[in-house]
């Protein structure tokens, strides 16, 4: 499963972490294992999506140590409430995967397998804490206040940009907020002890139709670690729709797939 893009982005996230952080379960959903968070403070000056439902479709790129692989890529979801991908190539779907607050579903076409569980399979996984919020908001571009009892760092650069840092366990958090639109432009993610770090670069900002909010319509993630090196996954999108529209989040496993535990 590991060669799913979904859950290489989710490596991408998790490989800067090297010590869980303590989490609380969260009213979300029952078995919802995440970060409680404070409220963001008045002087961050962030501004985040409110669409109802989203539909996109474009292409991501994975870069393993020098093994590229591409896909055609399709997202859909209904805001804090479900996440659903689906890659491929040529029409031919290869991975789809769903998630929701409490549960974590993806499918793989290739090899006629399947897994589903809870964020808690993930966390270990990639020994981090991984949330339905930790992963709305990497794919939106959104920004996520930091953890109860810490108070993070504002500070003003050039051209009026915030850069919002605070500490996460052993990990830095960074975000760079655009001057007038408060959106997400760089998150970096650093654990100094390990050498490992995380990188997420938005572009391509063009406003959404339903609100003129400015959308990234590209996201390069980077990640450093000693043992694998750099990691890469970037996300290009060609057509972002939101409003109040109903769409699907189909996901039914084929007769004979074999589950992953």
């Amino acid at each position: 499963m590991n060669k799913v893009t979904l859950l290489l982005a989710l490596g991408l996230l998790g490989s800067c972490a090297r010590k869980a952080v303590p989490t609380t379960t969260s009213a979300a959903g029952p078995g919802t294992s995440t970060v409680a968070m404070e409220p963001a403070l008045p002087s961050v000056k962030a501004t985040n999506t409110t669409f109802t439902y989203l539909n996109a479709k474009g292409k991501a790129q994975v870069n393993l140590k020098g093994n590229k692989q591409g896909a055609n890529l399709s997202l859909r979801m209904r805001r804090d409430s479900i996440i659903w991908v689906s890659a491929g190539l040529a029409g031919i779907e290869g991975v789809r995967a769903v998630l929701t607050h409490d549960s974590v579903r993806v499918m793989n076409r290739l090899d006629k397998t399947y897994f589903s569980g809870g964020y808690d399979y993930l966390s270990k996984l990639l020994n981090v804490p991984v949330s339905f919020a930790q992963m709305q908001a990497l794919l939106l571009g959104d920004y996520l206040p930091a953890p109860s009892g810490t108070t993070p760092k504002v500070a003003t650069e050039e051209a009026g940009r915030q850069r919002v840092s605070y500490p996460l366990a052993d990990v830095l958090v960074e975000r760079l907020l655009q001057a007038g639109t408060g959106r997400v432009q760089q998150l970096k993610m650093s654990d100094e002890a390990t050498k490992r770090n995380l990188t997420v670069d938005y572009t391509d900002f063009q406003p959404l139709e339903d609100a003129g909010l400015p959308f990234a319509h590209s996201t390069f993630i980077q990640a450093q670690q000693p043992a694998a090196g750099v990691v890469t996954a970037a996300i290009n999108y060609n057509k972002v729709n939101t409003g109040r529209e109903r769409l699907t989040f189909p996901f039914a496993v084929p007769k004979g797939f074999r589950r992953i535990r």
